[in-house]
């Protein structure tokens, strides 16, 4: 398996703050360390919310980007 290779995908398009990042709270829970979570989102602030969530919590962002109107987290749990 890649490192970077997803465990679990969390789809919280069309969701909007504070939703995503509550959702991924709970996902990370469910989901042993060295998991890699990917993240599809739509809600712009999540650009800035999720990179600001896993310093803040200890996890780690591997890689984000912007695929049309999505937006792709890859997450990987550290705590």
């Amino acid at each position: 398996m890649s490192e970077n290779k997803p465990g679990a995908t969390l789809d919280v398009r069309g969701l909007f703050c504070p939703i995503p990042i509550v959702k991924l709270v709970e996902e990370v829970k469910k989901h042993p360390t060295g998991t890699v979570i990917e993240v599809l989102a739509t809600d712009p602030g999540t650009v800035a919310d999720i990179p600001a969530w896993a310093k803040s919590s200890g996890n780690e962002v591997l890689d984000s980007k912007k695929e049309e109107n999505v937006i792709k987290f890859l997450i990987k749990k550290i705590k």
